[in-house]
């Protein structure tokens, strides 16, 4: 068994130039890594990925979290403040895998088709686990064969995939393919990315696996601190 949680933790910039309510709620943006960090290092699972982490967020964490190991993605796209200038010390953005316990770092790529999007693999525990966030428009074909063609390049293991697929479950598991089971939540589960308008999916994230099984899978509030909430799952392999 294996435990894992994805959660998209908000670029700041990103949330600053789309206008989201975020900001707004918290204008010190040094409190909300703070925050964000707590919630984090709180965390039991054995493997975190994260999404959307800027520079100052991930050397909180790293900071926070000496026991266990942060491996990192740097995208190659350096998100651009558009309505002021960022207080930001460091705007980068980068794909995160928390890991307790021995791992090893695999492979770290953005899609070709994106600069800002990608995936980070490692292995860990006996399968191979894959932080991603794909883009939100048809460029998804491609990453999304991008990552079959990572998830099976070591078949003798099993894989998981976590994160922000920016599209809704059934879209994904028939992109993926019948060697790939996405979980399905609980019917009465809150929204990965609740929306007060607009016609998208509020349940773009998505915990996947290939020769494993989903035996519980939760989404968990979170407060405020991002637009997305937290998606936490146990796995047997």
């Amino acid at each position: 068994m294996i435990t894992v949680a994805t959660w998209n933790v908000l670029h700041r910039i990103h949330a600053e130039n789309w206008y989201e309510d975020v900001s707004s709620r918290w204008p010190d943006e040094a409190a909300r890594i703070d925050a964000l960090t707590a919630r984090v290092a709180a965390r039991t699972e054995r493997v975190i990925a994260l999404q959307e982490v800027s520079g100052d967020q991930l050397i909180s964490l790293r900071a926070a979290l000496p026991g266990r190991t942060v491996h990192s993605m740097q995208y190659q796209r350096v998100p651009t403040a558009r309505r002021h200038a960022s207080a930001l010390r460091d705007p980068s953005e980068h794909l995160v895998l928390i890991v307790e316990g021995p791992s090893r770092e695999i492979t770290a790529e953005s899609f070709t088709d994106d600069p800002g999007k990608g995936a980070l693999a490692v292995a860990t525990g006996g399968a191979v686990v894959i932080a991603t966030h794909l883009t939100g428009d048809r460029r998804r074909t491609k990453q999304l064969a991008r990552l079959v063609e990572l998830a099976s390049a070591t078949p003798e293991y099993p894989a998981i995939l976590l994160g922000d697929f920016n599209i809704d479950r059934d879209t994904v598991a028939a992109s993926l393919g019948e060697s790939f089971t996405v979980a399905d939540l609980p019917s009465d589960s809150l929204p990965t990315r609740p929306r007060s308008s607009g016609a998208k999916s509020q349940f773009i994230d998505q915990v996947v696996v290939r020769e494993a099984t989903v035996r519980e899978i939760v989404v968990e509030d979170a407060d405020g601190l991002s637009d997305h909430n937290l998606v936490r799952a146990t796995i047997a392999l």
